[in-house]
Parts: structure tokens; sequence; C-alpha cells
């Protein structure tokens, strides 16, 4: 449990050291609420505005698009050291959530009201790094998603979202269903079904009841 100052500036130094300025730290530690979520738990959803910037300590959190007939697709995990770039474009145009997040595992983050954006982005050149690279971390990272739902078949797909639902959770055992790896991939449970069985043929994958096992 996060109980004080001193526990907030060793997470920041731990997960974020590139946000190096002591005056930056300070600010942080001033104006961040440290903030908890259970794994399952809708973090943001779509059509919310957004007020907080996270800036992730613990666990990881699912990030996800809907269409409009409610089909949703898997985008990018955060994991602890990350922030989602996406939650800085939407906050500093004043715009609703177009992504939904959902907390993988049991999360722990550090919330940034969102006033403070843009006088950070000028008065800290280590927050303003910060930023720059997040965005441009996540840019290519959705890029790849995008090749991979593009010119990959679905067994790729599936065993590129394994690898990163693996690293997420810091697991080689994933629990998770059929269905839910469905829904992120925006297939058949059917399909995904068939895929596991092929991968477990093959040597890639154990599978257990509600549980799978990257090898």
């Amino acid at each position: 449990m996060i109980t004080s100052t001193d526990d907030i500036q060793g997470l920041l130094r731990q997960h974020f050291p590139q946000i190096a300025e002591k005056s930056l730290q300070d600010a942080i530690i001033e104006v961040g609420k440290v903030m908890h979520f259970r794994a399952g738990e809708v973090i943001m959803d779509f059509g919310s505005y957004i007020r907080l910037v996270p800036l992730m300590i613990e666990g990881s959190i699912k990030v996800i698009r809907e269409d409009d007939e409610g089909n949703e697709l898997f985008l990018y995990f955060l994991n602890p050291g990350e922030t989602c770039s996406m939650s800085f474009t939407c906050c500093m145009m004043h715009k609703k959530s177009i992504i939904r997040t959902i907390a993988e595992d049991n999360v722990t983050l550090i919330g940034i009201p969102i006033q403070y954006m843009d006088e950070w982005m000028t008065k800290y050149q280590s927050w303003k790094n910060f930023v720059m690279t997040s965005y441009d971390n996540k840019m290519h990272e959705l890029v790849k998603t995008i090749d991979t739902i593009a010119f990959k078949k679905m067994d790729v797909r599936l065993l590129d979202y394994l690898n990163k639902k693996t690293k997420a959770q810091n697991s080689k055992v994933i629990h998770t269903t059929h269905q839910n790896i469905a829904y992120d991939l925006n297939a058949s449970r059917e399909a995904i079904s068939r895929l596991l069985k092929q991968l477990e043929k093959m040597g890639s994958v154990r599978l257990g009841r509600n549980e799978i096992e990257l090898l």
C-alpha cells in the first residue's frame, strides 16, 4: 500500500526514471492521486470525458476500441512505467474517450489531473520528452497492430496477442476464456478454440480449463 510522499517518490524513480526533474516529481506528488482498481474493473469507458492521465505503477491495463456496431478490438496493454498516449490526445483536445480501458489484474496508478498537461509541457523538459516518447512508442505499437490485422493470418495474430498478454501479466500462464480472446481479436469463439488446439499440437501452448500456458 502506498501511504506516504516518500513511497510515491520512490515509485516515480523506480518506474519513471525519465521524469528526472526534482521539481516535476514534487509537482506529481502534490497533485497526483494514487488510485487502485480490481481486475476486470472498467477504468475509462467509451464516450466519457478524461479527467486524469495515468502513470502506471502496478498491474496492467487493456486498451480496446469499439466500432459503430459494438464490435470490440484489442489495441495494446499498458504496463508499469507507461502512460496512455491516447489519454493525452483526448484530454488536451477536450474530447470524449474513443477507447475503453480495463484492469487486466489489480492495478495501481498515479492519476494526474488534466489541467496540468499544457502547463507541464512548457514548464518541464523531462515531462515534454516523456509525453513525446510515449506517443512515439504507442504509435509504433498501433502500427504493428494494424499490420497484424491487415497482413497476417489469425493464427499469427492470436500468438502475438498471447505473447503481449503474458508480458503484460508477467506470467506464462494466462487465465482467460476462449470467448474473451475472441472478443479482443474480433473473431468467433469457434475459430479461436480451433487455432488454440492447433497451437497446442505444435507445442506452442498448453491448454487447461480457462487457462492457457505459453510454452
